[in-house]
């Protein structure tokens, strides 16, 4: 029979290594020329497995539009965030991305032991965090907030779109595409588009 000294040692060993919840976190939208960087951060559960998660640039539009309701059904929790393109102006597009990370994390129901971020440089957080290079392919809690990231903001790009039908946001997402860039020239830049970056400050001069 075990000693009670022995029982608490032991209970004290499976607290102290207990790996707790792991959040993936992971962006999308840095580099087009207008509309908000969005982040998402998502605590998989393991015991309701999704099949098919990857990397969301190498998923079809219709793959991750499935994915994104099965990740959104499935996860024990996930959140969605943004910085705006007032605050991508304001504080350059690293330190926006970096603050949508946070606040995707911090929009998370349950609070996590540990957050695995896709990239080499981390967000402020108040938990333990590791950047993964290639994470979105290697880690699937990353892998499913990359998909949620993207969906989220290329959801955005078509109500953009609804707005201004002349600049093709359904297609080129915001990116600076030769369409994008000739419809800059031809309309100037709207309220959506980021003023620091060099396209659209040419623009606007």
């Amino acid at each position: 029979m075990r000693s009670k000294k022995f029982l608490r040692a032991e209970q004290a060993a499976l607290v102290w290594d207990a790996p707790g919840l792991i959040a993936g976190v992971d962006e999308a939208g840095r580099g087009p020329l207008a509309g908000p960087v969005v982040a998402a951060a998502v605590i998989l559960d393991d015991l309701n497995s999704i099949a098919g998660l990857a990397d969301s640039k190498k998923l079809t539009a219709l793959k991750r539009e499935r994915l994104y309701d099965e990740i959104r059904a499935k996860a024990l929790c996930c959140s969605i965030a943004e910085a705006t393109v007032e605050e991508i102006d304001e504080l350059n597009i690293l330190q926006a991305t970096l603050l949508a990370m946070r606040r995707a994390v911090e929009g998370l129901r349950l609070k996590p032991s540990k957050v695995l971020v896709d990239g080499n440089r981390l967000p402020v957080l108040d938990v333990l965090a590791e950047a993964i290079v290639k994470g979105d392919s290697k880690v699937p809690a990353i892998s499913a907030a990359s998909i949620l990231a993207k969906v989220h903001r290329d959801r955005w790009c078509q109500e953009l779109h609804a707005q201004y039908p002349q600049y093709g946001f359904d297609g080129h997402k915001g990116y600076g595409t030769a369409a994008h860039l000739q419809a800059l020239q031809e309309y100037g830049a709207t309220p959506w588009h980021r003023k620091s970056f060099s396209p659209v400050a040419e623009v606007l001069k």
